[in-house]
């Protein structure tokens, strides 16, 4: 399907088996389960229609700079203050999320993990309402280990386009392969313009910053063969 654009209001022909719905798009709420299924998909706002290869997830990819949660959704937080028996994040939102103390693989009311103030975490959102703060989760929602969620220890932490954030994410995308045949580095990737990284030398994690901003469509937006370029000529 070409790239179209949608309005708020405007119904999208969203349809899958196992759907999921990304920012920008509301399924209508029907009365019975089965209608469930079928319901109309509409915009909620103003922008590109997007989906996935399989298209089991749609989204809109609008101007906003604000991230706006959506369920399953990877984001990388920062601790802002304790909450009962959990944490407050701020995850670029409207409103701060929540994260339960037992929202970790493994954790128990005795053996809970110890984040402070300006923590960085990796989670998943598993609960997100325009009415409720979303809920966030550090282990994937299937088999309830980590897979690479918790807290983010060292390495940096830069912010990009949401645009730019999904790419990244994108398998297909040649940025991070890239990167990572010239030298070792880790990354984790938020839906909500956040880009950790970590590597063993410095002037690396100044190389990937300058690229991802390069890169970036809010940026320069160059392709692959002016990164190579750019990286030829860096002591790298």
């Amino acid at each position: 399907m070409a790239a179209s654009i949608v309005l708020p209001g405007e119904q999208v022909p969203a349809q899958h088996v196992n759907l999921k719905l990304g920012p920008g798009l509301l399924q209508l709420s029907s009365e019975t389960q089965q209608q469930a299924k079928s319901a109309p998909v509409i915009a909620t706002r103003s922008g590109v229609l997007n989906h996935s290869a399989n298209k089991s997830k749609w989204w809109v990819e609008g101007n906003s700079r604000r991230y706006v949660p959506a369920p399953q959704e990877s984001v990388i937080g920062v601790i802002t203050g304790r909450s009962g028996e959990g944490w407050r994040v701020d995850i670029g939102s409207a409103h701060p999320a929540s994260l339960d103390g037992l929202a970790f693989e493994g954790a128990t009311k005795r053996n809970k993990p110890s984040l402070k103030v300006g923590s960085l975490i990796y989670a998943r959102v598993s609960l997100a309402h325009k009415d409720m703060e979303p809920e966030l989760e550090c282990f994937d929602a299937q088999t309830h280990k980590a897979d690479g969620f918790g807290e983010l220890k060292d390495g940096f932490v830069l912010q990009c386009s949401l645009q730019m954030s999904r790419l990244l994410l994108d398998p297909k995308h040649f940025l991070l392969p890239l990167l990572g045949s010239r030298f070792p580095l880790e990354a984790a990737v938020g839906m909500n313009g956040k880009v950790w990284v970590s590597t063993k030398e410095i002037k690396h994690t100044i190389a990937i910053v300058r690229c991802i901003e390069a890169v970036d469509p809010d940026g320069g937006g160059i392709d692959e063969t002016n990164v190579k370029k750019f990286l030829s000529k860096l002591d790298i």
